[in-house]
């Protein structure tokens, strides 16, 4: 994988992880999400 590639995922994984952080907790429950979830599922919207 190329740096570039590195980078964009890596800021990809960021961006989500931040996203799903700024939400409630009521907001991530009304989305079937827990806190403990949120580092997988940035991981797998990164890919």
């Amino acid at each position: 994988m190329s740096l570039a590639r590195s980078f964009q995922t890596w800021r990809q994984y960021r961006n989500t992880a931040a996203e799903l952080n700024r939400l409630s907790q009521r907001e991530l429950a009304d989305l079937g999400i827990s806190r403990s979830e949120i580092p997988a599922l940035a991981r797998q919207s990164a890919r």
